[in-house]
């Protein structure tokens, strides 16, 4: 069961224990990334960063593709 899940608008991030869960979320444009998604992965990446309790981040895309650019 998750922890926590913080709203983004191209990501999907999850917490479960030590585990921090960050989706690229475009799954209609094979999760390029293009505004505001990188600001968003650094904001995520952070969050995951700063939480004593997050001890891997997994980075995955929705969809049929990780990512296509």
């Amino acid at each position: 069961m998750a922890d926590e899940t913080l709203p983004y608008e191209t990501l999907l991030y999850e917490t479960d224990g030590a585990l921090a869960t960050i989706t690229l979320n475009r799954p209609e444009r094979l999760n390029t990334i293009v505004p505001p998604m990188p600001d968003e992965l650094e904001q995520a990446v952070g969050e995951a960063n700063r939480d004593p309790r997050v001890r891997v981040i997994i980075l995955r895309g929705a969809g049929r593709a990780f990512c296509a650019g």
